[in-house]
């Protein structure tokens, strides 16, 4: 039986005049119904935040502090239920959602750490010239403003937490809208986050349509925006807004690099291995899913048969299923859209050597070689459980290989030589170089981000903080240094 969801609108639950279902990707059962907010309920978030932004600043760290660790410990209560409601409105296997829930959790934790150390003021002394003789310079850092936060649907509730946790580590009032396709998440952290003590307006969950979007993106009150999303999405809301400060994630298509000392039967398995599960996870939309390989000539004929051979023991099925690794996609149209982008490079030449097939909402795991350069799926991020392998030869090439790209998220290189890792660091156009393994590892702690086309700014929680603060100099006179 399905219920209706309320929103969270200033730290309470509300209700508005309409609904809109969410229905399941697998087999389109209803999973749960959400209360849309009206106009005059935005306007009272939107003045909540704006209102509350002086008196949430200064409250004290270990009240921030304390309410980050309530929401990490609840989640962790409450981890096999949310992972299922994940799983439902997501289409993402079960497994995976569990292991989703598993990093929200470390997300709060890692924010309720950062909080109580945050700001803690930087001293400078001025009498290095004649002038400052007696003045010290004392900088900290204080929010900018409202955030807005806008989360997307493949990890609904961790990019969610990447939104909301760093903002109250802070003190900076969020308001937080989720994807439509999967608002039940979001919904859940304002449940948990309505049983902490933080004032109301400092916090708002609102599951507002896309067509409502631009006015709270243009909106001067929220001053900081944080979007995880499409590059034409996220450089439109960048462009309507060029005086706010903006951090956006926008993809990649994640090259993963196979070199030629990585050559033994037990390294290119390994390699394989990664490839396929990490080509597929979360049926391929992530972003740094792998979705390109570029591999040695040296190995290229003995890596490509275990990869499809890996790819091919991938279980597809139902999410609910603990056994499944790879279940629907977000929606038919978006399958139906990775099969058009695969037909177009299959026309143009491309050779395929597993998958290629549709099933409703679902897409097989597909692998492709000699995939023309100018085609879609070569140029575009697929988001979908789509892999394509290429032949180089050397170091030097598969580097520029990598590079050719608009985009820049992060890079996964097989290789045993910490000198082609110090190399691969500095030659690589990308956010993050992954040394031994895909392009596909995150820990929530570290900076993420990309270059070029992928995005500006950096997620994880300390970095998000800096985004979400700006520093502010105290100059003291007359002391006696």
């Amino acid at each position: 039986m399905t219920s209706t969801h309320a929103f969270w609108l200033a730290g309470r639950q509300a209700t508005g005049e309409a609904t809109f279902d969410v229905t399941s990707p697998w087999d389109g059962r209803l999973v749960g119904q959400v209360a849309v907010p009206t106009d005059a309920q935005i306007e009272e978030a939107v003045a909540a935040a704006h209102a509350v932004r002086d008196e949430f600043a200064a409250t004290p760290a270990h009240v921030r502090a304390a309410a980050l660790d309530h929401v990490s410990r609840r989640l962790v209560e409450r981890t096999e239920e949310i992972a299922q409601l994940i799983s439902a409105e997501n289409g993402k296997p079960v497994k995976w959602a569990r292991g989703e829930v598993g990093r929200a959790v470390s997300v709060f934790r890692f924010a309720a750490e950062e909080a109580r150390r945050f700001n803690g003021g930087e001293a400078q002394r001025l009498d290095t010239d004649a002038g400052g003789v007696g003045r010290l310079a004392l900088t900290r850092r204080f929010p900018k403003g409202a955030v807005l936060g806008i989360a997307p649907f493949n990890f609904p509730l961790n990019l969610c937490a990447h939104k909301i946790a760093p903002a109250i580590a802070v003190g900076a009032p969020i308001i937080l809208k989720p994807a439509p396709a999967t608002p039940l998440s979001g919904l859940i952290l304002g449940e948990l986050l309505a049983e902490t003590e933080l004032p109301a307006g400092s916090w708002s969950v609102l599951p507002v349509p896309n067509d409502r979007m631009p006015a709270l993106v243009q909106d001067e009150r929220l001053p900081v925006i944080s979007f995880t999303g499409s590059d034409k999405v996220g450089y439109a809301i960048m462009d309507s807004v060029p005086r706010k400060h903006c951090t956006l994630e926008l993809g990649g298509n994640g090259a993963a690099v196979v070199l030629g000392d990585f050559a033994s039967e037990q390294d290119l398995d390994w390699a394989a291995t990664r490839i396929a599960t990490f080509s597929n996870y979360q049926g391929g939309q992530s972003c740094i899913s792998v979705q390109r390989v570029i591999a040695d000539a040296t190995v290229y004929e003995r890596l490509l048969p275990k990869i499809v051979a890996a790819v091919e023991t991938q279980v597809t099925g139902d999410p609910s299923d603990s056994a499944t690794d790879v279940g629907p996609l977000v929606s038919e149209d978006a399958a139906k859209r990775v099969e058009s982008w695969v037909e177009e490079a299959v026309q143009a030449g491309a050779k395929l050597l597993a998958g290629g097939k549709r099933d409703g909402a679902s897409y097989a795991p597909t692998v492709l070689v000699d995939v023309p350069a100018d085609t879609t799926l070569a140029c575009e991020e697929v988001f979908g459980p789509v892999l394509t392998v290429k032949k180089v030869d050397g170091e030097a090439e598969a580097f520029a290989a990598v590079n050719d790209s608009k985009y820049g998220l992060q890079a996964g290189v097989f290789t045993h030589d910490v000198q082609t890792a110090f190399r691969a660091h500095r030659a690589l156009e990308v956010g993050g170089v992954i040394i031994g393994d895909v392009p596909s590892y995150r820990a929530d702690q570290m900076p993420y981000g990309g270059a070029k086309q992928s995005g500006v700014g950096r997620e994880g929680v300390r970095y998000a903080m800096d985004d979400y603060t700006y520093e502010r100099v105290l100059v003291l006179t007359g002391l006696a240094l």
